[in-house]
């Protein structure tokens, strides 16, 4: 199947939803999708910065006793954004995200303790109320494999100890996640990366 493009697009009849979330594990391209639809669409991006969690790097050398700090610091980063999103002028252009707030329970259910897990739930359902939610979601997949190949070829120094299991058990969590929504008609999109 050839990549769509966007000028191949008919949007004619086609409300632009002002909010577009990017949703996938880690190492599937949503935020090489984001900045591509951005740059075709003239979008606005709104992206995760991992790279400013101060707890990632600990968590991926010692999960177990890094994994509260780092799911609470993602969670609070998000959710700034969101914020700022929505305080944020409404005749602006059209918004891309590389996350979806509503899926941040998942990596934390793969990597808390229960009692951590209830803990980030109370912070989680309180924070999220009033958040902007996405008018349109687009979710990808992939084989475990590939995603472990993706995130080795990326060679991110802090990614070097992610394991395959961590990776299958997030798959899993976003399969399952995502699955309770197929019931809605959905066009398969076959994304190339360059």
């Amino acid at each position: 199947m050839s990549p769509v493009r966007a000028e191949n697009l008919d949007l004619s009849g086609c409300s632009i939803p002002s909010y577009i979330a990017i949703e996938g594990p880690i190492g599937i391209g949503k935020k090489t999708l984001a900045k591509r639809l951005a740059q075709s669409f003239n979008y606005q991006t709104l992206l995760e910065e991992a790279e400013e969690n101060l707890f990632l790097e600990r968590f991926y050398r010692d999960p177990r006793s890094n994994a509260l700090p780092t799911q609470l610091y993602f969670l609070f980063q998000r959710m700034r954004k969101l914020h700022d999103l929505r305080q944020g002028d409404i005749f602006q252009s059209v918004r891309i995200s590389d996350f979806l707030i509503d899926k941040d329970p998942l990596f934390a259910k793969v990597t808390l303790d229960d009692d951590e897990y209830r803990l980030y739930l109370t912070v989680y359902e309180n924070i999220i109320c009033d958040l902007i939610k996405p008018d349109l979601v687009i979710y990808l997949q992939t084989p475990t494999e590939t995603l472990y190949e993706r995130v080795q070829r990326r060679g991110n120094a802090i990614e070097k100890n992610i394991e395959p299991s961590y990776l299958q058990k997030l798959n899993d969590a976003y399969t399952q996640f995502f699955l309770p929504l197929r019931c809605h008609s959905v066009t398969h999109y076959e994304y190339h990366r360059n």
